[in-house]
């Protein structure tokens, strides 16, 4: 790896160059990854949300097949959190809330609808993929709610130095 010194960093040799330029440049860099996340975490709860309104009474019979009481009621609650965090997430407004929306419904519904140990062969290993596909989503919101607000941060007024200007 090459040595970095302080001459390969423009805003320590350049007093005129504008540091807030630099900075929204790397925020724009840093931002595409943080915009696919969302759009990928998001979009998926999202999805799982409307899913449990859209099959409403097949959901809530297989919450009933493990003992959670007021199914219908779980799932449509349930459907709600996922809609709400999800579009909280891929909005970016109040993705911590969001976030947490997602991590309790994780921690919450996972050993209660995927509790692997209980199952038979056949269905144990569905089960075990299940939980830990959640479990890896558990860990992903928690990331999220790590993430520093604003999401969505005011565009940085880029001005380009007088002796750079065409």
């Amino acid at each position: 790896m090459p040595l970095v010194t302080h001459a390969d960093r423009n805003h320590l040799t350049h007093p005129d160059m504008n540091l807030a330029a630099l900075i929204g440049s790397q925020a724009r860099t840093r931002s595409l990854p943080l915009w696919a996340g969302r759009l990928l975490f998001g979009g998926y709860f999202v999805y799982s949300g409307l899913n449990h309104f859209l099959n409403l009474e097949a959901i809530a019979g297989s919450a009933a097949s493990k003992n959670v009481p007021s199914p219908e009621v779980a799932v449509a609650l349930t459907g709600l959190m996922l809609l709400v965090g999800g579009l909280s997430i891929l909005s970016g407004q109040w993705p911590k809330i969001g976030a947490l929306f997602i991590a309790i419904f994780l921690a919450v519904v996972t050993p209660t609808m995927h509790d692997f140990w209980a199952q038979p062969d056949p269905a144990r290993m569905m089960e075990l993929a299940q939980f830990t596909r959640n479990m890896a989503l558990l860990g992903a919101a928690f990331l999220a709610m790590a993430i520093p607000e604003p999401w969505n941060p005011p565009a940085v007024e880029q001005r380009v130095p007088a002796d750079q200007a065409l």
